[in-house]
C-alpha cells in the first residue's frame, strides 16, 4: 500500500481500520434499536438518532481519508482538525448515551428488584399504543431487557474507544504533517 511509510504511517492505517470497525458495529446496534422502536409505533429516541448520525458521518470520513492517505494526497493538518471535531462529537455521544447507563446494572434486569422499571416500560408502551409516533424515553428502553442493556453498554464502550482512537489518529496526523514538512521535496535544477 502507498502512503507515507514507517511506523507512524502504519499506525495511522491501523487506527483508521479500527475506527471503521467500531463505527460499523455502533451503526448496526443503533439501527437495530431504532427499528425496534419504529416497529412498536414509537418515534425513535433522539439519543439513538444522534448516535447514528454522528457514526454514519464518521464512517464516511474514515473511508475517504483512508483512500486519500493511500494515494498520498491527504492534507494532514485539515485531517487533524476534522479528527478533533469528530472527537468532540463522539465525546458528546459517549456522555449522552452513557449517562443513564452508568447507573444501570444489566445483571439484575429481570429480577424482582427491577420489576418496577419493567412495569414502568409496560405502562409507557401501553400509553404509546394509543398515540402513534409518541416517544418512550431512552432511559426506559435501555432497561427493557438484559440484551438491550448489554447492547447499549457495548455502544457506550465503543464510543469511548472511538474517542481514544480519534485522539490518537489526530496526534498521528500532526506528526505525519510535521514529517512531511521536514522532508520537503528538493527542486532539481537542470
Amino acid at each position: 500500500m502507498a502512503g507515507p511509510d514507517g511506523a507512524l504511517g502504519s499506525t495511522f492505517k491501523v487506527v483508521r481500520v479500527l475506527q471503521a470497525i467500531s463505527l460499523l458495529a455502533i451503526i448496526g446496534m443503533a439501527a437495530n434499536f431504532i427499528s425496534q422502536m419504529v416497529s412498536h409505533n414509537n418515534a425513535p429516541s433522539d439519543v439513538l438518532v444522534g448516535t447514528l448520525t454522528v457514526t454514519c458521518i464518521a464512517v464516511l470520513y474514515c473511508a475517504i481519508t483512508y483512500i486519500l492517505y493511500i494515494d498520498n494526497i491527504l492534507p494532514f493538518l485539515i485531517n487533524t482538525g476534522m479528527d478533533g471535531m469528530l472527537l468532540i462529537a463522539l465525546v458528546v455521544v459517549a456522555v449522552v448515551v452513557g449517562k443513564p447507563l452508568s447507573y444501570l446494572n444489566c445483571q439484575v434486569i429481570g429480577s424482582s428488584s427491577v420489576s418496577e422499571s419493567t412495569y414502568q416500560l409496560g405502562l409507557e408502551l401501553k400509553k404509546s399504543l394509543h398515540n402513534d409516533g409518541s416517544k418512550i424515553p431512552y432511559s426506559n428502553w435501555i432497561g427493557a431487557s438484559k440484551v438491550t442493556c448489554y447492547e447499549m453498554k457495548a455502544i457506550w464502550g465503543l464510543s469511548i474507544a472511538l474517542c481514544i482512537l480519534f485522539a490518537f489518529s489526530a496526534i498521528c496526523s500532526v506528526c505525519l504533517w510535521r514529517r512531511s514538512k521536514a522532508v520537503a521535496p528538493k527542486s532539481v535544477e537542470g
